[in-house]
């Protein structure tokens, strides 16, 4: 990219001052981090490999994919330790780069890396206009995760299946198509001074892939089953769709996808949903955060209403997440955010992006101040919190260990990761077939020969544990959406230490203004109530009944409720990803009605509160 181009895009990216951060206490080099992290992905790269890649051990791979087909799918990047193209992960992976970019561009390029991520993001998007070659069709997935799976082989030596799978209106994928529709709308901003033909091209694919995904519904697992098992869309497709809209709506400014973001919250469940968890199946967080800067840069109009609604959620899920909620995220004992041992770190990335950039928009806006049940949040303090994340996941955590590659003296040496674990083509170019991956590299006791620089790991257990083994894929293998929220996290780190202008301030009073959140819902009623009270053992155990109505005008479908401090036996309830749903026979509640569910435990009733739900 010219260097005229790139001074070009930072004048977008210009930001009000920001809070400042201490720096040089900790002995972190969050330039250095972010610089590895973007190497990270050239290893995750899929197809021709151009002449300044920087991971030199790689090389081309992937070079038929979509022939049998008939369309051109070379390209894209691995989701993570396999060689399997999956679409969802994948374009969640660009969106958060694009955000990480247009929210933090001007660090990235002070720290060296603007062109970088740029590229990285454009290496995404290549293949994406390549995966729609129709207006209502869209490749989701090249390969096959059940033959991969049973396969250990350098991407340059692939002999599994390539086999494309599509999503069309026969077959709808409204989430597959949503979320890469957001991709191409919030990659489309930063190219738009520095390529403005492409930007152009990216956005109308946007607009036709949202088109696509509205129009002909349904979720993309049920359309390409072989991704069910490995990238499964467990949240359904209404957070895509939302998600799609404000991104069209911050990339054209075109109050008809404004619209759809107010209108439908109820329905689509962008207001209904309060969730502490974000990533590549549910983005309820992310486009409550959207809708929340929407409404605090005064853009919202007529929709003002709709769209605080959007901010409470988002502020219940910063709440929680710093632990001022009244439904806290866990932390292990060395306070690093924990929500399940597999790849548990992707949570903490994606959450520590969307913490920081609602503290900065609520800095740059003049918000200050978040009101959380447990007490005020200010944006420093918010911001704080971040940085401790940060600094866990780079070395300052019980074990001393780094969970990104190559960052610091200690950490991870057996990543599973194929290409990484199996010596370099380049070294050794005689062909190593599926059996001889495992039976020679898969289970050898000793460092990868390959360095997967920058990778982010799936990371420690509940209680800070570790184990470096390739086979504890849990916790060893990367993924690029744990990466990709990062890129703006540290580049953001590394900008505060750069010295940009200070923000702090004692904490303010809180007006009325701010809104005081709970994990309930203005439509829904909990009552719970003691139905019976034995004893045994010398303890006291109570039957506790809960009763959940709709007070609203309007059908309650997709219902999760959380349970917390839960200590004995639960019925009434099907246990789900997100939480707890209503059993199969009430897939609704219609206004007035109620479902009941009970529990037995010794001691107070557990905490039970509304996840998420739609009102048709």
């Amino acid at each position: 990219m010219a260097k005229n181009g790139v001074a070009a895009i930072l004048c977008l990216l210009a930001l009000a001052p920001l809070v400042k951060l201490a720096c040089g206490d900790d002995g972190h080099d969050y330039g250095m981090a972010l610089k590895k992290s973007l190497l990270y992905f050239e290893a995750q790269r899929s197809g021709t490999l151009p002449p300044d890649q920087r991971v030199t051990w790689r090389e081309s791979s992937g070079l038929f994919d979509g022939k049998a087909n008939g369309v051109d799918l070379v390209g894209g990047y691995y989701d993570a330790g396999d060689n399997v193209k999956f679409g969802l992960p994948m374009a969640f992976t660009v969106t958060m780069m694009s955000w990480s970019i247009l929210e933090y561009g001007k660090q990235m390029a002070s720290a060296g890396e603007l062109q970088n991520a740029m590229g990285a993001v454009k290496w995404g998007t290549d293949y994406f206009i390549k995966a729609h070659p129709e207006p209502d069709v869209l490749y989701g997935e090249v390969g096959d995760g059940d033959t991969d799976h049973n396969c250990w082989q350098r991407p340059e030596d692939m002999t599994t299946s390539r086999q494309a799978f599509r999503v069309d209106p026969q077959n709808p994928g409204s989430d597959l198509a949503g979320e890469t529709a957001a991709a191409m709308a919030a990659a489309s901003m930063i190219f738009r001074t520095t390529y403005p033909g492409y930007a152009n091209l990216l956005l109308e694919h946007s607009k036709q892939l949202f088109q696509f995904a509205d129009k002909y519904r349904g979720k993309y697992d049920a359309s390409i089953k072989v991704a069910r098992n490995y990238y499964g869309s467990f949240s359904g497709y209404g957070d895509e769709l939302l998600w799609a809209a404000a991104w069209l709506f911050e990339a054209t400014e075109d109050r008809f996808y404004l619209e759809y973001l107010a209108t439908n919250g109820d329905s689509l469940g962008g207001t209904g949903w309060s969730i502490n968890q974000f990533g590549w199946d549910v983005k309820y967080p992310g486009v409550q955060v959207l809708a929340a800067k929407f409404l605090l840069q005064g853009r919202a109009g007529e929709h003002a209403d709709a769209l605080q609604r959007y901010r409470q959620n988002a502020e219940f899920f910063v709440c929680s997440c710093v632990g001022k909620g009244a439904v806290n995220v866990p932390r292990t004992p060395g306070g690093v955010m924990y929500h399940q041992r597999w790849n548990n770190l992707q949570f903490v990335t994606s959450a520590s992006f969307l913490l920081t950039v609602y503290a900065d928009y609520a800095t740059v806006t003049g918000r200050g101040a978040l009101r959380c049940p447990a007490g005020a949040a200010q944006p420093f303090e918010i911001l704080a919190f971040v940085k401790s994340q940060v600094n866990y996941i780079l070395g300052d955590n019980p074990r001393g260990t780094s969970y990104m590659v190559g960052y610091g003296l200690n950490y991870p040496r057996q990543v599973h990761h194929r290409g990484a674990s199996i010596v370099s083509i380049k070294t050794d170019p005689s062909f190593v077939s599926c059996q001889e991956g495992y039976s020679s590299w898969y289970g050898k006791q000793a460092g990868n020969p390959n360095l997967l620089e920058g990778a982010i790991v799936g990371g420690p257990d509940e209680y800070d544990d570790f184990a470096d083994e390739r086979n504890n894929y849990e916790q060893t293998e990367a993924a690029t959406y744990n990466s990709a929220p990062l890129l703006g996290v540290l580049a953001r780190l590394a900008g505060a230490c750069g010295g940009l202008d200070e923000y702090q301030s004692a904490p303010e009073k809180v007006t009325a203004n701010h809104t005081l959140l709970r994990p309930a819902s203005e439509h829904l009623e909990i009552e719970q109530n003691v139905t019976r009270t034995w004893a045994s053992r010398r303890r006291t155990y109570y039957r506790y009944s809960v009763t959940v109505t709709n007070r609203s005008r309007k059908t309650v479908r997709g219902l999760h409720l959380g349970i917390s401090e839960l200590n004995g036996r639960l019925w009434g309830l099907d246990k789900a990803r997100y939480g707890y749903v209503p059993q199969k026979w009430l897939p609704a509640l219609r206004p007035g009605r109620s479902l009941r569910f009970g529990y037995v435990q010794p001691g107070p009733p557990a905490n039970v509160w509304v996840t998420g739900y739609k009102l048709v």
